[in-house]
């Protein structure tokens, strides 16, 4: 399999693999103009096939978890691997993430950017239909990493695509991002039982240490004595994005580090459902990332739908999504 280097005219470098279209690499400049890799990952092409960790990742059918592997649509229910305990996740044994992508490089006025297409087989992971999919990442002039998600089903499905990269902005093999600013255009949160699937609730993150409205060091309270902190150990949550109107693009998160002084901004679309930025972190040990067993942590976001936690995806309905990633 192959893998696909984008770049910009700012010396934004960008490695992408066609197993499970996933990020290998992505090279930034701090204050000073020194580059460095500010995503975790594997060292070659051969240890995404292994899986693990779903480094950088396109994540699908269904990212995140699905309760017990079962759910029902049109008076059918369908079954789907237990590959989280007895909760489905990330689309499976073998979801989207191990997937052979076909790749086509394209660019344009101010990008350069690389078209991935797959087909998952209806029945695939136990999935009903069809569906057709295909991601554009679009590596921009403006420092912006522009993700859109398009899916085509030829009968009724569910699908909730995202990216799964970690990043850590110091860089990639720099250690803990405790320290790192966050801020969330988030007043609400989802509360989680046991199994990390969402109860139901939409509650407010006011008083809390959900509380990220101003950007403060995500390891703040990571240590507070918080039943969810407990559950997710840490945070591994999904946060409801505040929209204004319907249509565009809007603020949804931003991190800064500031030894480096980069800065990550996440605009999801502002569309008529809400939508969730899933915040999660994770010890890189013991996957190997980047030539090095290290204990490291990168953090994610995830943008999701909450509209009963999925996109329901008729007969022949297409759908699509975009999300734009921006360094500063």
């Amino acid at each position: 399999m192959n893998d696909y280097t984008l770049e910009n005219t700012n010396g934004l470098r960008m490695r992408v693999s066609e197993i499970g279209g996933a990020v290998m690499e992505l090279h930034v400049p701090d204050r000073f103009g020194r580059f460095a890799d500010v995503v975790l990952g594997h060292d070659s092409v051969e240890a995404y096939k292994a899986g693990g960790a779903y480094l950088g990742a396109l994540i699908g059918r269904y990212g995140n978890r699905i309760a017990n592997g079962t759910f029902s649509l049109d008076g059918n229910v369908y079954h789907l691997a237990t590959n989280n305990g007895v909760n489905h996740l990330h689309g499976g044994d073998s979801g989207f993430d191990l997937a052979a992508w076909k790749a086509e490089t394209i660019s344009g006025d101010g990008f350069s950017g690389l078209i991935l297409n797959y087909r998952s087989q209806g029945g695939e992971e136990g999935y009903p239909g069809n569906l057709d999919v295909r991601v554009t990442y679009k590596l921009t002039n403006e420092n912006e990493w522009i993700i859109e998600y398009e899916a085509t089903t030829d009968k009724p499905t569910v699908v909730n695509l995202t990216q799964h990269s970690y990043f850590n902005l110091a860089g990639h093999d720099s250690g803990l991002i405790l320290d790192h600013e966050l801020e969330l255009n988030a007043d609400a949160m989802t509360p989680v039982n046991g199994g990390l699937i969402p109860t139901g609730e939409i509650l407010p993150v006011a008083g809390s240490p959900f509380d990220f409205r101003s950007s403060r060091a995500i390891g703040k309270e990571i240590a507070a004595e918080d039943v969810q902190l407990k559950r997710g150990g840490g945070y591994d949550h999904n946060f409801v994005l505040n929209k204004k109107t319907a249509g565009g693009l809007e603020f949804g998160a931003s991190v800064y580090e500031s030894a480096s002084g980069r800065t990550l901004e996440m605009l999801p679309p502002n569309r008529v459902y809400n939508s969730t930025a899933e915040i999660s972190w994770m010890e890189a040990s013991p996957v190997r990332v980047k030539q090095s067993m290290v204990v490291a942590v990168g953090f994610a976001w995830r943008l999701s739908i909450i509209q009963i936690r999925r996109i329901n995806l008729l007969s022949r309905q297409r759908a699509s999504i975009q999300e734009r990633l921006i360094v500063r």
